[in-house]
């Protein structure tokens, strides 16, 4: 499980294992919806057009 979630030893995922219902529902009390607004990304006409030069 440590290699899957990116950790190099599997001690630094020990506290996934220990934690409860109510150390998560704190956890997510904590968050909030980000501030900023998400935006569309619209590629450039060059790389739009890239397929159609190949």
């Amino acid at each position: 499980m440590a290699l899957w979630l990116g950790h190099e030893s599997p001690v630094t995922t020990h506290q996934y294992v220990e934690a409860d219902l109510a150390m998560k529902g704190q956890a997510f009390a904590k968050l909030h919806e980000p501030s900023t607004t998400l935006k569309r990304y619209r590629a450039p006409d060059g790389l739009i057009g890239l397929p159609k030069t190949l």
